[in-house]
């Protein structure tokens, strides 16, 4: 496991995953990490995930995300579990952004599911 202060440090990151690492501090997203699957996996690059305080902090940290990356012109090609706010995927097929609530982010576990890719726990950049 690699611990790094922030996404620009990690090697080649594309600058839609930076934006996305931004988006979601800037709605106040927990334990923010950044998962390599680029030699792992074949249907995605990057996970990044986060968690949210409750089922609405983590409903307003994805749709800010979201919305935002649209703006710029990144749509995702799908998003699950808006309505129940345990778990919100939201997939750009490139990287791959999982907002969770605590008790749904223990019980899933993806860190130790993918336990063969480097992590990368990040922090909000300084202003």
């Amino acid at each position: 496991m690699t611990d790094t202060p922030a996404a620009p440090e990690i090697k080649d990151l594309p600058d839609e995953v930076s934006r996305a690492v931004d988006l979601l501090f800037d709605r106040k997203a927990n334990d923010v990490v950044l998962m390599d699957l680029r030699n792992l996996s074949s249907a995605t690059d990057f996970f990044l995930i986060a968690s949210g305080t409750s089922d609405t902090h983590v409903a307003a940290i994805a749709d800010h995300m979201v919305d935002e990356l649209k703006q710029a012109g990144t749509r995702p090609l799908n998003v699950e579990g808006e309505r129940g706010g345990r778990w919100i995927l939201v997939d750009y097929f490139s990287f791959v952004v999982h907002v969770f609530h605590p008790a749904a982010r223990e019980f899933y576990q993806l860190e130790r599911l993918w336990g063969d890719a480097p992590i990368h726990r990040l922090q909000p950049q300084a202003a």
